[in-house]
């Protein structure tokens, strides 16, 4: 059952995805048009990162031993994932991580799972108002293309994902750390040359 709901889940997004893309008169339709265009990412690359993000969600869910027992996010870019949230015991932990390394077209996974007791909603709400806050910033921020960065937040911990320059990065960092409730950013950029383009991006992680 859970299987079929993600299914169709992502094939409701592809076709949303699609007419954002074509510039169709759809509710959203502009802004996803605008946000699939200013992706440094090609839609393919875009499209595989989602179905990775819900296979591994799937996967992982799906496994009677893990399905209660933990609280993951999964984020994907560029092929690359990001594993944020809480596991009760480290073979716990290990074991997701296992099925999220074995799927299709992963090229590196980014392991920030916690072995801790599950966040409480409450702890999980604030992590999104904290995301959409910055992703709020960036957007009012003069010459400062937020598209490019993807935000998540788990347990007041901001990870940024992106492929973008040393210079965007740095800005994109700085304006996370002055949302009021940030503890710590992690970024796990892929840089590029302004001179060159983000196909030449090299992926480096760096704590501040």
């Amino acid at each position: 059952m859970l299987r079929t709901t993600v299914a169709l889940t992502l094939l409701i997004a592809a076709v949303l995805f699609i007419q954002g893309c074509a510039g169709l008169v759809v509710a959203g339709g502009a802004a996803a048009g605008a946000v699939a265009a200013s992706d440094s990412r090609p839609t393919q690359v875009m499209m595989d990162d989602k179905i990775i993000e819900m296979a591994a969600t799937d996967k992982i869910y799906s496994d009677r031993e893990l399905q209660t027992r933990v609280h993951i996010n999964v984020n994907s870019y560029n092929y690359v994932v990001l594993l944020t949230g809480e596991a009760l015991s480290q073979d716990l932990k290990n074991k997701a991580v296992d099925i999220v390394r074995h799927l299709k077209k992963v090229r590196r996974v980014h392991n920030e799972i916690r072995v801790a007791d599950l966040t409480s909603f409450e702890s999980r709400a604030k992590d999104s108002w904290i995301s959409s806050k910055i992703k709020t910033n960036m957007f009012s921020t003069k010459d400062f293309d937020a598209t490019k960065v993807e935000v998540i937040t788990e347990n007041r911990t901001v990870y940024m994902m992106g492929i973008v320059t040393e210079e965007q990065g740095a800005k994109a960092a700085e304006i996370a750390r002055q949302v009021e409730g940030v503890a710590k950013v992690i970024k796990l950029f892929e840089y590029f040359e302004p001179s060159n383009t983000p196909a030449d991006a090299a992926p480096v992680q760096t704590t501040g």
